[in-house]
This record gives C-alpha cells, sequence and structure tokens, in this order.
C-alpha cells in the first residue's frame, strides 16, 4: 500500500496530475492516444485507469492500461522500482496472473518527468502497465475453497521468485521500510496518531512482544522475496460454474508490487491472512484456511509457525497506526485510508482476548482438516 521507505518525508511527495497532465503524459512517454482517463484510489502514488483509441497503425494490443505514478520520494529509487517491474514480467512469463508492463517510445520500461512546482523542480517515475480485469476480493464472499487458493498462489509467488535474477536485486534489501514485517520497532514514531487509549496500549504490547520473540528468532526463518501487500484490494478473481452448478473462484490477478522487499516465507503468509481476516465474517477461522493453502506449496517449520500469531497481530498493527498516521497528512483520502481501521481494530481485540494458544488451536486443527481432504 505504500511505496516509500520514509513515511514522515512523504507529507508533499504524492504527486497531483490532473486528467489532463495524466493524459498527455500517456501520449507523449508512451505513444498512445487517450480515450477516457480516470483516477484510481491509491496510498501515496497516483494512478489512473486509461482506455486508449485505436489508430489505424495500432489494431492490435489491449485498450485498456494503468498508468503509475510514483511518488516523489519513491522515485528516488529508480534501481527499486526497475526490479519490481522486472518481477511482474518474470511472474507473468511463469504463469501469474499479473500485467504486463508497457514501454516507452524510447524502448524503457520508467520513464522520470519533472514537474516545475514554482517553488522547485520534482521528479515522478512514470510506468503503463495493462489494466487487469476482474473482482477485488473485497467485493465478494469468500469462502474456504478461495482462502485456501489464496494461500497457494502467495506460496507459489514467493517459491517461483528463488529464480529470479537482476543485477540489481539488492535494491530489494528495503532496511528502513516501514512496511517489511522486520521493522515492526519502527512503529514507535508514529504512535502519537492514535492518541492515549486502549487501541495504543495494545500496539505498545504487540510491538513489545514482537521485540522478544520475533527479533531473535529472525535467523531461524527462511528467507526470500514477499510480495509483502496480498490484500483484499490487491487481489482479483473471476468466477466459474462447478460441475454442481455453483461458482467456483479462481486468483485472476495480482496487482501492486511496489511493496515488496526482502522478507521471509512466514511474512508473507501472516500478511495474507491479516487482510483476508478484514472482510470475513468469522476473521479467527481465516487463518488456518490461508495456512493450509500456503503449506501445500512450502511447509511451514515450527519456528516460523511459533511466530504466526504474533506476526499477524504486528501486521494489523503496522496497517492500523500507518493509516491513522497518514490520514494526518491526506485527510482528503481519509476514506480509502481507513479501508482496514473499519474492522480491523475489533479484529486485533479479538485475537488478544482470545490467546495465542486458542487462535494457534483453531488455524492449525483448520490446516490439518485438508491433508486427507484435498489434494494438492
Amino acid at each position: 500500500m505504500s511505496t516509500g521507505d520514509g513515511q514522515q518525508s512523504q507529507a508533499l511527495t504524492k504527486p497531483t496530475f490532473s486528467e489532463v497532465q495524466a493524459s498527455a503524459l500517456v501520449e507523449s512517454v508512451f505513444g498512445l492516444k487517450v480515450s477516457k482517463i480516470q483516477p484510481l484510489p491509491s496510498y501515496d502514488d497516483q494512478n489512473f485507469h486509461v482506455c486508449i483509441s485505436r489508430t489505424k497503425d495500432t489494431t492490435d494490443g489491449p485498450n485498456e492500461y494503468v498508468l503509475k505514478i510514483s511518488n516523489s520520494e519513491s522515485s528516488k529509487t529508480p534501481d527499486l522500482i526497475e526490479v519490481q517491474s522486472h518481477i511482474i514480467i518474470f511472474l507473468r512469463a511463469a504463469g501469474f496472473p499479473t500485467a504486463s508492463v508497457c514501454r516507452t517510445k524510447g524502448d524503457n520500461i520508467t520513464s522520470l518527468m519533472s514537474v516545475d512546482s514554482g517553488s522547485e523542480i520534482k521528479s515522478y517515475l512514470v510506468r503503463l502497465l495493462t489494466y487487469l480485469p476482474g473482482r477485488p476480493i473485497a467485493e465478494i464472499p469468500i469462502s474456504p475453497q478461495l482462502l485456501y487458493e489464496i494461500g497457494r498462489v502467495a506460496a507459489k509467488l514467493d517459491k517461483t521468485l528463488e529464480k529470479f535474477h537482476h543485477p540489481k536485486l539488492s535494491s530489494l534489501h528495503r532496511e528502513n521500510f516501514i512496511w517489511n514485517l522486520k521493522n515492526v520497532p519502527l512503529l514507535e514514531k508514529y504512535l502519537y496518531a492514535l492518541g492515549q487509549n486502549r487501541n495504543r496500549e495494545m500496539v505498545e504490547q504487540v510491538v513489545q512482544l514482537f521485540k522478544d520473540e520475533v527479533m531473535t528468532k529472525l535467523s531461524h526463518f527462511r528467507e526470500c522475496i514477499n510480495h509483502g501487500d496480498l490484500n483484499d484490494h490487491n487481489i482479483l478473481i473471476e468466477s466459474s460454474k462447478s460441475a454442481f452448478g455453483d461458482a467456483v473462484y479462481q486468483v485472476s490477478g495480482i496487482l501492486d508490487f511496489d511493496d515488496m522487499s526482502y522478507g521471509y516465507y512466514v511474512f508473507e503468509v501472516a500478511i495474507t491472512i491479516m487482510y483476508m481476516m478484514i472482510e470475513s465474517k468469522t476473521p479467527i477461522q481465516v487463518g488456518g484456511h490461508v495456512l493450509a493453502g500456503f503449506e501445500s506449496v512450502v511447509p511451514l517449520t515450527p519456528v516460523e509457525r511459533g511466530a504466526l500469531f504474533l506476526l499477524v497481530c504486528s501486521r494489523f498493527c503496522q496497517s492500523l497506526v500507518l493509516a491513522a498516521h497518514s490520514c494526518q497528512l491526506y485527510p482528503e483520502n481519509e476514506e480509502y485510508l481507513m479501508i482496514t481501521a473499519k474492522t480491523g481494530w475489533k479484529h486485533l481485540q479479538q485475537m488478544f482476548d482470545m490467546g495465542q494458544k486458542a487462535v494457534e488451536e483453531i488455524w492449525f486443527e483448520t490446516a490439518k482438516s485438508y491433508e486427507s481432504g484435498i489434494s494438492t
């Protein structure tokens, strides 16, 4: 949901291109004639849904795209954005439902645009991706079958990226990236955004437990590249009819690779569980189905499993604290920023009240039930 590594410094770096300016960008940089353009919601970048009109020379190819304009802070790390773009291309070639990355007229995958704002010149990295059809998971009642499928896709994605090579791959070691689960202690800088209340006390407890119980075990987790943001708006699905006539959903699109960084397999499954809980009417049940799907590809070790509860709580804290902080920076974007907060505090409180042992029992029993019942 966020791209920059320094949250505080991003107060004034979100791009503010108008639809007319964005259309002109698509035409000048990518050589495509825009017929319709509209803004898409985003955290601290700017995204537009672009429809193009065909000329006699360009009858082939897609008609719909997403124009991504990175904030000026992220635009200072072009190597990172280049690696993320190459990962999207790599995963698509490996059969994942990711977008295609479009090349500029100069045959590059990004273009750096400089804008004179009067007081200073700011630079923004611009990319164009094909638009993926499908409905975000947030829009449908989510079934155990789909949760299993999402867990499986998350594990396959990380596993596939073991084979990804790029000369600038080290740019994914984002040491102070606020959204990497390893950096939960950095949340302490942003706690002021919560005020003084029960929620803040809960976050302070989680951060302390994280320092005591997760930081000391990191060397025992298996490292990999994480997508890092498999939330209910970044996974698209489409339905088909089963032999029994009911709808079966498959993952038809994976969006938003801007939070990619080096992490651990257990981080990916924890992040995915947390976001799948957001929309669920039975949130505590969710973890077992996602875990079963994930472990059908990458079984967790006992140490990784033992950290899962605290990692899910930690991701709730990251999302809730940073949303509150960003609302102070961008009050006009509050509706989008507070999506998680609507139910997130309630879910975190429920996990806390039940305690690790009780929640783990539900997750692990559910995951175990798949061993005999579902073939992988």
